[in-house]
């Protein structure tokens, strides 16, 4: 199955973010393989620098290195993979600026939300980042759900349990991109995570 099949944007209705960067997943997967989803921000300026756009993407070497970190022996994103982690994105877009209007994330998370529905068998959500966070509350209050995540700092809030019609849910920092090997304690929460998800799973 590949994602970039299954699910889309209709009509591309939001005004801040590059159209031209919109990418879903195409990689050949197995949905009953995958159980944990970990799901970072937005889709890269440059289209190489995406997951799946090979080593020296930029998202695939942070995101290596994170898993590197938390003690898994990876050294590829196919390695990544093959521990049955599925990597995407809450916006499918690539930014304009800074940040993403929360109206931008509501949109983004109905696409989002098909993406999920793809992966039965996942038993982990890895929430990497605020946009990230947003996108899974949002799909959650669409439904008269609660917030997954409660209101406030990552830091603070990360050491809670908490879960997602019937999945695990770890809000977490951003891992995909060059802050990554910048902020060396957020580094070292990340790598606290996914070793945590990892452990669940197994």
């Amino acid at each position: 199955m590949r994602s970039s099949e299954c699910i889309g944007c209709s009509g591309f209705p939001c005004t801040d973010v590059r159209h031209e960067c919109f990418i879903v997943p195409d990689i050949d997967i197995r949905p009953g393989a995958i159980s944990i989803i970990m799901i970072s921000e937005a889709s890269p300026a440059r289209p190489g620098d995406y997951y799946y756009a090979g080593r020296d993407s930029l998202f695939a070497q942070t995101t290596v290195q994170a898993f590197k970190d938390s003690g898994a022996n990876v050294s590829s994103i196919e390695d990544v993979v093959g521990l049955g982690v599925y990597l995407t994105t809450a916006v499918k877009c690539g930014k304009t600026g800074y940040g993403v209007e929360a109206k931008t994330i509501g949109e983004c998370s109905l696409i989002l939300e098909d993406e999920l529905a793809l992966f039965p068998k996942a038993k982990v959500f890895m929430l990497m980042g605020d946009v990230a966070i947003k996108s899974i509350n949002c799909i959650a209050r669409r439904a008269g759900e609660k917030r997954v995540i409660p209101a406030g700092s990552t830091y603070k809030i990360r050491e809670g349990e908490f879960s997602f019609r019937g999945r695990r849910v770890f809000p977490s920092y951003l891992q995909a991109g060059p802050s990554y090997f910048i902020e060396k304690s957020k580094r070292r929460m990340i790598a606290e995570d996914i070793s945590s998800a990892l452990r669940l799973v197994q």
